[in-house]
């Protein structure tokens, strides 16, 4: 495998988790798999090392990601912030997984920036905007799990790792490569793969477990999505749909419904862009927008320029502080922007 660290990156790397007392892990706000995968993993890790991290995730996470070893240590800032807060203070160091930003991690933020302790930074987004003590920033790497098993690997720790560190990692490396269906032609990435199932984790399993496991509301959703409200766009080669508040409550919406749902409009023949519009349930004038690709039509620049979001060229995300006519404009817009790309 290629090295993502040299000597005295594992040199400082080590000194850091040998000299440090009180441990915390941390991931964006919204929890996918990617970043819940690491921070277990990671934390499994350091467990290894004798170390008693504290994991600390802003917001809830996917029902479907419950089954993952460790969640019964997760602390949710937005449930037990007074806690949370402590252990940031009290923190010598703080591993940031899976975000590039501060502003990232929701409501934790001001928790994060007051906080004394080092930073160490490990993700795999474009441009790291964070002060930290260390950075591992790989913007061509699958996934974050998939930097934290070379870290393990290159620190020279794999073989003491077990079954829940390989099933961790491995749900996070699937989950972001929409089951190894993109962004994972990286040869590497397969020997990472036949070295997890060495710790003999289940990999169909894992697969049920995340995506076998929805409710009849939710695939009546997807059902409601794809012939009522996606609209396609063949001149463009692109899609979107709009899902309001009453959508969601009438389909007894839950965290994690709509997990998916963008990537199935690319199903269809000659299609390069899809774009799910998503009514926050809770505030008003809030829009989530995820976004999906094929080859190299740039996400990440449609979502900067027009969602006040990013991520990766094939797979981003963002949001419209607005109505949700305010958000189909933009798509309309961002579409027309980048139709010499979309033919």
């Amino acid at each position: 495998m290629k090295k993502i660290l040299n000597e005295a990156d594992i040199e400082h790397l080590n000194d850091i988790i040998s000299e440090s007392a009180n441990i915390v892990v941390c991931c964006h706000h919204s929890p996918d798999g990617d970043a819940l995968g690491a921070s277990l993993g990671w934390a499994e890790f350091l467990r290894s090392r004798g170390k008693q991290p504290s994991i600390i995730v802003p917001d809830m996470y996917p029902d479907f990601l419950q089954w993952l070893p460790g969640t019964e240590q997760i602390i949710r800032y937005d449930k037990r912030k007074e806690q949370a807060d402590g252990i940031i203070e009290a923190a010598d160091t703080i591993f940031c997984l899976d975000f590039n930003s501060l502003g990232r991690v929701g409501e934790m933020q001001p928790s994060l920036e007051k906080a004394k302790a080092r930073k160490v930074l490990i993700d795999h987004h474009l441009s790291p905007d964070i002060d930290v003590e260390m950075c591992v920033s790989q913007p061509t790497a699958s996934s974050t799990c998939e930097l934290i098993f070379r870290v393990v690997w290159e620190l020279g720790q794999f073989e003491q790792m077990d079954k829940k560190f390989a099933a961790d990692i491995y749900c996070g490396m699937m989950t972001d490569t929409g089951g190894f269906t993109y962004n994972s032609n990286d040869p590497d990435i397969f020997f990472i793969i036949s070295q997890l199932l060495s710790k003999r984790i289940n990999k169909d399993k894992i697969y049920r477990n995340v995506y076998n496991t929805f409710s009849e509301s939710r695939l009546r959703l997807m059902g409601y999505v794809l012939y009522e409200k996606m609209v396609v766009l063949p001149e463009r080669h692109a899609a979107f749909y709009a899902l309001r508040k009453e959508d969601l409550f009438h389909f007894q919406f839950v965290k994690g419904d709509a997990e998916g749902l963008v990537n199935i409009p690319l199903q269809m023949k000659g299609l390069k862009l899809s774009i799910s519009l998503r009514e926050d349930t809770v505030k008003d004038n809030l829009v989530w927008v995820s976004l999906r690709s094929v080859d190299d039509l740039p996400c990440n620049e449609i979502a900067e320029r027009f969602f006040n979001g990013g991520g990766h060229l094939n797979a981003a995300g963002g949001r419209v502080f607005g109505s949700m006519e305010e958000a189909i404009e933009r798509v309309k817009l961002a579409i027309e922007a980048f139709s010499d790309r979309l033919g």
